[in-house]
């Protein structure tokens, strides 16, 4: 049962990153993006391409570092493809979203996204069919970590990185001007307008941030384990529920409620089964939903 511990924190850390994204895109602009599972789906299949780019034009790079089996490769092309996910963040705010902001009711840009969601998805399962592909297939042994507790090197490293992007995030928001930017758009778009905060940049920094960070779980979850084009809509709803669990526009409450919800994951395989698994996301949510719609961190509206 020790288990549990590890396995919930990787995925808490996992629906973390993407959450932040969601909890950021619906405080400033208002509407649900459910486009934003495509960009963890985009950010792995990017990351898969550009690193057999980068293996087949340097010999060794797929290699594995010490004990893990990420590769050089990967890591390269992993950077590379959260700017590419931000890029078409970016794309699809200034080709679809920018157009209806404040000129259609909240609903249409919310159907806009879900038909964004599904010719993302559409066009990566033509480029790469459904068939699963990896990043690598070494298996690896969990190793004694302490406390009765395992965990493999792959897991620890990823903790690690996205500990690392978490924090980031966190100094970004609260000791940088675009951070505090966010927050003031966050709070009255119309009075940030007035105080001389460029919104459309802000608005432009969100989905790039946003992006970036969906990618990095993409290439996390790929890693740990598979690439499909469904992976970032099989993981909305938990990205959702942990958005909502933690208060809608507090990226540390986005982030706590991810862990509950990676835990609660975790607890529910370990007691009844991997079926039930999605049942924990959507049981949370609804129970935050009717004892404290505002969330953990959230303010009465």
């Amino acid at each position: 049962m020790t288990q549990v511990l590890v396995d919930g924190l990787m995925s808490g850390v996992l629906i973390g990153l993407g959450a932040i994204g969601v909890t950021l895109t619906y405080s400033i602009l208002g509407f649900a993006n459910f486009a934003h599972g495509e960009f963890i789906s985009f950010g792995a299949y990017a990351t898969l391409m550009i690193a057999s780019g980068i293996s087949a034009l340097v010999v060794g790079s797929d290699q594995g570092i010490g004990a893990l089996s990420i590769s050089p490769a990967v890591i390269a092309a992993s950077l590379l493809a959260m700017a590419l996910t931000a890029g078409l963040a970016l794309a699809l705010d200034w080709i679809l979203f920018s157009r209806l902001r404040g000129k259609s009711a909240a609903i249409s840009v919310v159907m806009a996204s879900f038909g964004a969601s599904m010719a993302i998805r559409a066009a990566l399962e033509f480029a790469f069919t459904s068939r699963p592909t990896y990043f690598s297939r070494d298996l690896e042994i969990a190793r004694p970590i302490g406390l009765g507790l395992k965990a493999t090197p792959d897991q620890i490293a990823l903790i690690t990185v996205a500990a690392a992007l978490l924090i980031g995030v966190h100094l970004l928001l609260t000791r940088t001007q675009i951070g505090r930017a966010m927050r003031a758009v966050s709070e009255n778009q119309a009075l940030a307008r007035a105080a001389g905060v460029d919104v459309d940049a802000t608005i432009r920094a969100v989905w790039a941030l946003g992006g970036a960070l969906a990618s990095a779980a993409g290439v996390m979850l790929g890693l740990l384990v598979q690439i499909r084009p469904f992976m970032g809509f099989d993981l909305l709803l938990p990205l959702f529920a942990a958005a909502i669990l933690g208060g809608i526009g507090s990226v540390p409450g986005a982030f706590a409620g991810a862990l509950i919800i990676g835990f609660g994951e975790a607890i529910t395989v370990e007691l009844a089964g991997a079926e039930w698994r999605a049942a924990v996301a959507f049981l949370i949510l609804i129970a935050v939903l009717i004892i404290r719609p505002t969330g953990l961190a959230g303010r009465p509206t």
